[in-house]
């Protein structure tokens, strides 16, 4: 695969219960926060085309990977119904706010908004069915999505309005992504955590979309509450495990093991939301772990999405070597890398003609199943979108 010189859901997881049993939490390693800078809200999220291809030599993506980005976004507008929502092809079919979402992110991640790029329109009529789709601000569910069934729909949903404006400033989505927000905020459990209904405790999983949503809201300029963030961290504290607090566990810390999605969700929400840096001992030795399942090409179609896209942005945010083993491969006995994220994801999606651009619905246990082609299709962008989806001048100290 050529690199460019010097170079960097939507899952309704089932994930595997473990242990209900509370452990105390070990105290924070001296190291282990750095406070982020505040990110001019005026400035929100920038993908224009010059950040974006500075990233993307930057951080070692490829022609050829902008090129599979393209063909998977042709093939979603293919998909989209006349309305402008998605629908995902697996047993999640009638969660149409989350898989409308994840379409409008994956148009979003490559730098296409309803305001700029080949795929304007495809981008505002989802945007305007998400709008219309949404409990108005003068009702008892504000913010809310129709075809949100849980928290992780709500999620999705709000990201994807959060970005859009992030991106754009438009000020016809500020209510509309400034109440979804809103209705995260409320739905916030007593113990820091979101469950599948609002106000119910949780997991790491649900957790995870929502801090998503709750840190695009940030970059946005949108009112985010310091104390629903504070308790969302406590949240990860319990759920943490070990003295640099590198693994998670499901709604508590036993099972919490490295290298498991789990762990890549509670890493990039520490990185989101608490500070974390590649200089932070819980996030360094984290990272090291996640690097025990490294992508490879000859895992073929035998693939962990959930795992990969919450994973690789965490290895990305670390850097570093890390980043280099994780993008490029691991280096041979002559010191050539071969392999890699990029290579393996490249290496899996359909050319048929009839399914030119997507990804084979993978036999796991989430996104397959549930989300079906669409929802692999989507995952499958957004990772190959890691160089620029978000910049790393953003929130650093």
């Amino acid at each position: 695969m050529t690199r460019l010189a010097g170079f960097e859901l939507f899952a309704f997881a089932l994930v595997l219960l473990a242990s209900t049993g509370d452990s105390s939490v070990v105290a924070q390693a001296p190291d282990a926060k750095v406070e982020p800078k505040k990110e001019d809200p005026k400035k929100g999220i920038d993908r224009s085309g010059t950040t974006r291809k500075r990233l993307l030599k930057d951080f070692g993506g490829s022609e050829e990977g902008e090129e599979a980005v393209m063909l998977g976004l042709a093939w979603l507008t293919q998909t989209q119904k006349p309305d402008g929502r998605w629908v995902y092809d697996g047993s999640r079919s009638a969660d149409t706010a989350p898989a409308t979402g994840m379409a409008v992110l994956a148009f979003l991640g490559a730098g296409q908004s309803h305001k700029e790029g080949r795929y304007k329109q495809t981008v505002k009529a989802g945007l305007d069915w998400l709008v219309k789709n949404q409990e108005p601000a003068d009702s008892a569910s504000s913010g809310h999505f129709k075809g949100a069934p849980d928290m992780y729909g709500q999620g999705i949903a709000t990201l994807a309005l959060c970005e859009a404006y992030a991106m754009t400033q438009d000020g016809g989505l500020k209510e509309a992504a400034q109440i979804a927000i809103d209705y995260i905020q409320r739905a916030q459990a007593r113990n820091g955590s979101w469950g599948y209904r609002a106000g119910l405790p949780g997991d790491t999983s649900i957790v995870g979309w929502q801090v998503q949503a709750l840190h695009a809201g940030q970059l946005a300029g949108l009112e985010v509450d310091e104390k629903i963030i504070k308790k969302a961290v406590q949240f990860l504290d319990r759920a943490s495990a070990g003295r640099n607090k590198a693994s998670y566990g499901y709604d508590n810390n036993g099972g919490a093991a490295a290298g498991t999605s789990l762990t890549a969700i509670g890493l990039l929400c520490r990185y989101y939301i608490d500070g974390w840096r590649s200089a932070n001992a819980g996030f360094a030795e984290g990272t090291k772990g996640l690097l025990k399942r490294l992508p490879k090409p000859e895992n073929g179609k035998s693939v962990d999405l959930y795992y990969y896209y919450y994973a690789t942005q965490v290895v990305r945010f670390h850097g570093g070597d890390e980043w280099k083993d994780w993008n490029e491969g691991v280096k041979d006995a002559e010191g050539k890398r071969k392999g890699g994220m990029p290579d393996w994801l490249l290496a899996i999606q359909n050319r048929t003609p009839t399914e030119r651009g997507s990804w084979d619905p993978p036999d796991d246990t989430w996104i397959g199943p549930d989300c079906g082609r669409l929802g692999t299709t989507c995952m499958c962008l957004l990772t190959l979108e890691v160089y620029y989806r978000y910049t790393p001048e953003a929130n650093q100290p």
